[in-house]
């Protein structure tokens, strides 16, 4: 009898079969009994795919169109570009995985962007294919929306009118500064100049209502919104409107004289009716400068009870200070402190008394600069002695506690009245604006002064008062940024005279009072009926010209260091020999 054994197959030994239509050997696991290429041949899972798509560019703005209406600025070969791409093939791609894309190089000529794209997707069971396929996209040139209403001229969907009701421009120049830090200019699309403000022009809405929102965060403002409808379709139910958002500015400017009414200064922290406006950011600072009270008012609060400026920078007036002595608390950077002071110049008479102190004499008041003012410093000031303004609620003040002169800042005459140039520039905002003359275009100062004539003038004045405002307060440089200036900016500056007056009449003796105020400029004449009237004249020297010569500069004159200067300074608008090409 013979013992039969049996013996199984070696555990881990692999079968094999042939492929079902080319007889090639492959694995027995191969559910489908088909090799790769026969396999491939039967069954193409890049079927629905489109190998074929567009892109739309824009020249204009160099941007490509991302679906449904985004327009994306992209590199060329970046992600952001291939995931555009991708795009056109979004829902297809929703039934196979995406393994792998990239790019195939092209001629940048061509206007073709070809893509490799690698999927995978489960054919049979527990069979699974991978392939590449190209996908080629031919771009199209054309202009998005934002471009076509920049070609088109006088189209706008959104405007943001910005005003304040005061004579000067030096708080849209301190805006202008802001918006250029921030880039909040980046979506407007013009920018005119108006009699009491600006304009600006946005394509969108949101971008109208960011710039409403910055400058509520920056000036104190009221804001209304109105709309006005363009076109309506009745069969889509769809229409078309203009928007437009009116910004108001409050009326008080940083050294303003305010006179508060007494029920509002009382429920103001009981100060004093009589302040100065020491600063304006999002709220109004008002400060006493007999006691150092400061108070601040927010824009809804002064909305609701508005008041206006009793005396502007226009009718300051030069001072000496004679003694000064402290004599109060410290509050910050203010020290109160008893003052004795003359004016730089009389009222026009000459009577000068035994004293040789003239009709105007001597006046003692106190201030709060007692920290920076020494014997011997000029300082500008409200003189109220023979004041008349026509205010009820400066009028229902006790006249025994009005002071004879309010101190307000030092200035540096003898430094103004030699033309130094300046080490730094600011950037300014080139763009058209409203102009007088259609036929001819005049460069202002940004969008400021190019309507031409006396306008521009004042602007060129309200400018220099303006760099004078940076240069002694640190705080207001550290909100804006200040570039240094070449070389050949400050060999034209030093061509030029560096001091503003306020007398148009073209005589030597403009470069003798430095404030560029009315102190020292002004003389008295008396009318018919007795009533004595100030006009702007501008007085000489007694003892000639030669005394400026030897007029030695302040010491304390606020030089501004190189590190608070930036690199690369970016003039936006024209130059000189660009606009005498313009013209």
């Amino acid at each position: 009898m013979v013992a039969m054994q049996y013996e199984p197959d070696s555990a881990g030994q692999e079968s094999y079969i042939l492929c079902a239509d080319c007889g090639t050997v492959i694995s027995s696991a191969n559910g489908a009994g088909l090799c790769v290429g026969c396999l491939r041949n039967t069954v193409d899972i890049t079927e629905g795919i489109p190998k074929e798509a567009t892109l739309n560019f824009c020249r204009g703005c160099e941007r490509f169109l991302s679906p449904p209406q985004t327009w994306v600025s992209c590199q060329p070969e970046s992600r952001e570009l291939l995931a555009i791409c991708l795009k056109k093939i979004a829902r297809p791609l929703l039934k196979v995985r995406l393994i792998d894309a990239s790019f195939i190089w092209t001629e940048p000529h061509s206007r073709r962007v070809k893509v490799k794209v690698t999927i995978q997707k489960e054919v049979l069971a527990n069979t699974v294919l991978q392939q590449t396929f190209e996908l080629l996209l031919v771009v199209h040139t054309g202009q998005c929306p934002q471009c076509t209403r920049l070609a088109a001229k006088n189209t706008w969907k959104a405007s943001v009118q910005v005003r304040q009701k005061v004579t000067h421009k030096r708080t849209f120049l301190w805006l202008e500064q802001l918006i250029l830090k921030h880039n909040a200019h980046k979506d407007t699309i013009n920018i005119a100049e108006k009699r009491d403000g600006l304009d600006f022009f946005y394509a969108e809405r949101n971008t109208a209502i960011k710039m409403v929102e910055f400058l509520a965060g920056v000036v104190p403002v009221r804001s209304k919104a109105s709309e006005q409808l363009i076109s309506n379709d009745t069969h889509s139910n769809t229409s078309n409107y203009k928007f437009t958002y009116s910004v108001e500015i409050v009326p008080v400017c940083k050294d303003d004289l305010v006179c508060l009414p007494r029920n509002q200064a009382k429920a103001w922290g009981n100060i004093s009716p009589l302040t100065i406006c020491s600063r304006v950011g999002n709220t109004i600072h008002l400060l006493d400068p007999m006691t150092l009270q400061q108070t601040d008012v927010t824009a809804p609060v002064y909305w609701r009870q508005p008041f206006d400026s009793l005396a502007t920078v226009t009718d300051l007036v030069e001072f000496i200070v004679l003694d000064v002595e402290p004599s109060g608390p410290i509050r910050g950077k203010y020290v109160l402190a008893d003052a004795q002071i003359v004016r730089s110049s009389g009222n026009g008479n000459n009577n000068v008394d035994d004293e040789g102190m003239g009709d105007d004499g001597i006046f003692h008041t106190r201030t709060h600069l007692g920290g920076i003012l020494q014997p011997g410093d000029t300082v500008l000031g409200y003189h109220l002695t023979n004041a008349n303004f026509n205010d009820e609620a400066f009028e229902s003040l006790d006249v025994d506690r009005i002071p004879d002169v309010i101190l307000v800042k030092k200035t540096y005459p003898n430094r103004r009245k030699k033309s130094k140039p300046r080490n730094w520039k600011l950037r300014s905002i080139a763009k058209e604006a409203e102009d007088v003359n259609e036929s001819e275009k005049t460069v202002g100062r940004g969008a400021l002064g190019r309507r031409g004539g006396v306008d521009q003038k004042n602007v060129e004045r309200d400018y220099e008062l303006f760099l004078r405002d940076l240069e002694e307060d640190k705080e207001m440089r550290a909100a804006i940024n200040l570039y240094k200036a070449q070389q050949k900016q400050q060999e034209e500056e030093a061509d030029q005279d560096g001091d503003v007056g306020m007398s148009d009449q073209p005589t030597t003796a403009n470069k003798k009072s430095g404030s560029g105020q009315k102190g020292g400029k002004k003389r008295s004449t008396t009318t018919n009926t007795g009533m004595q009237v100030d006009q702007d004249m501008v007085v000489p020297s007694a003892q000639g010209d030669d005394t400026d010569a030897d007029d030695e500069e302040e010491e304390d004159f606020p030089e501004i260091d190189m590190d608070e200067l930036l690199e690369h300074f970016e003039e936006m608008e024209m130059g000189p020999e660009e606009a005498e090409q313009e013209q």
